[in-house]
């Protein structure tokens, strides 16, 4: 048991050393001048921001704004498009029905539809929950269809030799081979949500990280610029956390299929 603690804090270790270094060489290189500090302020003027923002709360009101944001934007979009990358990966006719249209849409990028969005929605909220669906939906969509079409046929055969009904090996077989795949797609359009989101709170926007970056780089606070992005990396850190230990927990079966 204690060599298993030593063994799990040294591999903990090595997977946070490169963070570590990043971060010292944040605060060494502004420090003794292979920086300007202008430009690039030590961590620790940058930590002092998110600590004085959080004194004021002026911290957890852009933070709460942006994550209700960026989670509606990302629930619509993953329950849509795994529902219907389901249903087209599943049956082959919506395929061929639906592939010509979503690979045209695909290629449109969600920035440049982010001023169609406006004259829809306005500038509200609404706008940019749709420019992240948007821009969420694609690569969970694409990586279901791709999970459910590449699940083994010889499960699914075995299956029917068994009497399994069609929903049956949908529920059981397909469904289950095809959450790897959809976590892939999950992690790449939380990716993508946080992205989308700077830029929808740069423009027409009011509260929310982006906007403190926006506003803080205009008005020449650049700690509290670099305070933003860092939240923000943070925050896309523990969405892809979260997603591989929910992919690890509901995938277990993988592990037990693997040789020793």
């Amino acid at each position: 048991m204690f060599h298993g603690v030593i063994s799990r804090s040294l591999f903990i270790m090595q997977r946070l050393l490169a963070i570590f270094l990043f971060l010292a060489l944040w605060e060494i290189l502004p420090r003794f001048g292979f920086v300007d500090p202008f430009f690039l302020p030590p961590l620790s003027q940058v930590l002092l921001a998110i600590l004085k923002m959080a004194q004021t709360g002026e911290l957890f009101q852009h933070l709460a704004i942006s994550l209700r944001r960026a989670l509606t934007g990302f629930t619509f979009g993953f329950l849509v498009s795994v529902s219907l990358g389901l249903l087209i990966g599943w049956f082959s006719r919506i395929e061929r029905f639906a592939d010509p249209l979503l690979q045209a849409f695909r290629q449109t990028s969600a920035l440049a539809l982010f001023p169609v969005f406006i004259l829809f929605f306005g500038i509200g909220e609404m706008s940019k929950a749709a420019i992240i669906f948007w821009g969420v939906q694609w690569p969970i969509l694409l990586n279901t269809i791709s999970g459910v079409k590449n699940v083994d046929p010889l499960l699914i055969k075995s299956a029917r030799s068994m009497g399994a009904s069609q929903l049956v090996i949908f529920r059981k077989v397909v469904l289950p081979a095809a959450l790897p795949s959809i976590f892939t797609g999950a992690r790449l359009g939380a990716t993508s949500a946080i992205l989308l989101l700077i830029a929808a709170e740069m423009v027409g926007a009011k509260a929310g990280l982006g906007f403190l970056i926006f506003d803080a780089q205009q008005k020449f606070q650049i700690p509290r610029m670099y305070a933003a992005i860092l939240l923000m990396s943070i925050i896309g850190y523990c969405a892809n956390y979260t997603l591989v230990t929910l992919e690890k927990k509901y995938t277990s079966w993988k592990e037990e299929l693997r040789p020793r």
